[in-house]
Parts: C-alpha cells; structure tokens; sequence
C-alpha cells in the first residue's frame, strides 16, 4: 500500500475543509453542512455511501457500513465542537509550518480524527476487503449525546472491538480507562416577592442555592478519582424581587460506578434549608466508566502494530474526560479510545493538531483495523 506520509498535504486540505465548516453542537445547519462535507471526503477515499440518522431536533448523525452489515471492528468518533458560531471569523484554520502544527476550532477535538479514520480505512481496503467495519460519527458528543447513545449501543453490539478516533491524551497517548461521567441539573422552586416592600413574605431561592452549592461541593472524593463539580448557576429574575427560582447545574464524575452510584444517591437526597424553598433534581448517570480492563487487550495489540511500523512506544492513560467511548464499553465491547490527534488544548483557546503524526496515527488505526478483521 501507499505510505501514509505521503497524504499528509491531502489529510491537511481535507482538516482545512471540515474545520471551515463551523459544527457547533447547538448549531443545526452548520452541522447539517458538516455533514454533507464529511459525506463526500468518506466517499471521495473509500466510495462508500452515508447512512443519515435523523434526530427529532433536526440535527443529523453519519453511519457507513463497509462490507457485511453485521459489525466486527465499530469505529467511532463525532463531529460537534464546543465552539459558537462565529469564532472562525476570529481563529480561521492555519498551518504554522515551522512548528509542524495546524489550528483552528474543532481541528484537535476532533476533527484530524475523523480525516485520518477514513485515510486510514481507504489504507487497508486497498490490500483486502473492510468487510465488517462500521464507522459512527454523532453530532451532541459535547452534548452527552442524548440523541445518538442507543445508535451508537446498538452498532457496537457483538462487535469484537470498538475504535474511538477521539484525541489522543498527553504526547499521543492512548486511553485506556475513563471516568463515568453524571450529569444534573440542581432545581430550587421559592416563592416572589417585593425586595423592598415585603421581603419577608418571598421565600429566597438564591440563598437555597447557597446552601445547595456548597452542599454539593463536599460529595467528590479526589483522593479516589470522584469529583463532584458545582458549574453553571443562575436565579432570579429582576434585582428588586426575593428569586422564587434557581437552578444549579451539577458535573460529577468518578472510576467506578459504585461511587457514580454513591453520588447518585447523595443528590437525590439533597433538602432545602429556606422556609417554603423546594429542590427537584433533574439528570443522572450519563456515561459508565470505561475500565481499564476494556481497553487492556486491544492497548497490547496497539503496542505490537507500532512497533511493527518502527513508530514510538504508545503510553496508556486514565482520563478524566468521557466519551462515546464508556457507552461501547458499558456494554461490554472491547475498546480502545484517543486513537485520533495528537495534539493539544482541547476545548481551549488554540487547539493544535501536530501534523506529522496524522500520517502515523492513520497508520495505527489501518494497522489496527486490518489486525483485528
């Protein structure tokens, strides 16, 4: 076959085209433009045809199957980024050649891994048939993917292993184990009333909020990987009303799912301390952890293609961060994740894909793929 570093100015104009297509997770017709524009990259490398899943909100989710429609290898990835629309105009997509490195919004997290996945397919079916291989790319990944968790369930099932061209961790780390990831939205319910005039007769959602803040802060336990995170809080209304609501969003995130239960449990029994203040809790578990068992077999076979290929020793991380990645694993599909870029600065301000590596990462995935067919 053709060595991959001999596509690199290829997989570059591909990144270049999907990162000047804005895929903000919350922004339909741009992801419905990404979609298109992926569309036509996979057809253009592999000659297969998109399978479009429609969700009730009008985005749109991509499936390929190559070959048999039973699959053996799933691989998966999405194509949402955390940026709104607009930051292009201010962060186009640019190559710093001297530093070997590309950048733009979305181009680390993740969309070099969906351009070195299809280079890396069209690799391998150019010595045999990819029969058996189906690829999954979402587009709410950022969004804990509400929309495409059973799509991507029911693909995975009876699958042998599951490849996620998520980024990769630390100096083009694999990752081999990642927290289960929960998700909840803390619901105070008080009651207006006059600031000035007749406070009294207000129950202060803002004050319950306090008390659930910092009720909420004490369930983590670092020391054993569980985090309990109080984010996003918003009350009231105008500055001269006792708040009679407020809302405390909750990211919590743990190893084990004895402890994502742990935390569960302590949510739901979170009680108000305002008079007349009442607390609804909305959200749970979202992601199960991917253990390191999982990812244990497929990691060894990771080791042995790049060693076959004269490439550096791959490191193995536990990550923090979930993915679609802890569904496949959750039941209980073998897999492998942060197979994609190799890089930096995910969901920050000048992510990096470093450029040299797409060839070699296409060439662990094609490695991995054509081992495991």
């Amino acid at each position: 076959g053709v060595d991959l570093r001999e596509r690199t100015s290829a997989m570059l104009q591909h990144l270049a085209t999907l990162v000047g297509i804005e895929s903000g997770s919350t922004d339909i017709d741009g992801i419905r433009e990404c979609a298109s524009a992926i569309e036509r990259l996979a057809h253009d490398l592999t000659g297969a045809k998109a399978e479009r899943v429609e969700a009730a909100d009008g985005r749109v989710h991509l499936v390929w199957r190559f070959g048999q429609p039973a699959t053996r290898v799933l691989l998966v990835g999405h194509f949402d980024t955390v940026w709104p629309k607009g930051t292009l105009a201010r962060w186009p997509f640019s190559v710093d050649d001297a530093a070997g490195s590309a950048t733009g919004p979305g181009a680390f997290d993740m969309k070099s891994g969906i351009v070195q996945m299809f280079h890396a397919i069209a690799s391998v079916a150019e010595s045999k048939p990819v029969d058996g291989v189906t690829v999954v790319l979402n587009s709410d990944e950022e969004l804990g993917s509400q929309t495409s968790r059973t799509l991507i369930e029911d693909l995975a099932r009876g699958a042998s292993a599951a490849l996620v061209v998520e980024p990769s961790a630390e100096g083009g780390a694999l990752k081999i184990a990642r927290k289960g990831t929960s998700m909840y939205e803390v619901k105070v319910e008080g009651r207006a009333a006059h600031a000035g005039l007749e406070p009294e007769k207000g129950a202060n959602a803002t004050v319950e909020l306090a008390h659930q803040v910092l009720a909420v802060n004490t369930l983590g336990r670092p020391e054993i990987g569980t985090t309990v995170t109080p984010t996003v809080a918003s009350a009231g209304t105008t500055t001269n009303t006792v708040p009679a609501e407020a809302v405390l969003h909750v990211d919590a995130r743990a190893e084990s799912t004895a402890e994502q239960e742990r935390v569960d449990e302590a949510i739901r029994a979170l009680q108000s301390h305002v008079p007349d203040t009442r607390l609804s809790i909305v959200g749970g578990i979202n992601r199960a952890p991917l253990a390191k068992e999982a990812s244990a077999d497929l990691f060894r076979l990771a080791c042995e293609v790049v060693s076959d290929l004269g490439l550096p020793e791959l490191a193995g991380v536990a990550v923090g961060g979930g993915s679609d990645g802890n569904f496949t694993a959750g039941i209980g599909v073998p897999t492998l994740d942060g197979l994609g870029a190799v890089g930096g600065k995910a969901h920050g301000e000048g992510e990096w894909v470093h450029v040299a590596s797409m060839s070699e990462r296409a060439a662990l995935l094609a490695g991995l793929i054509s081992r495991l067919l």
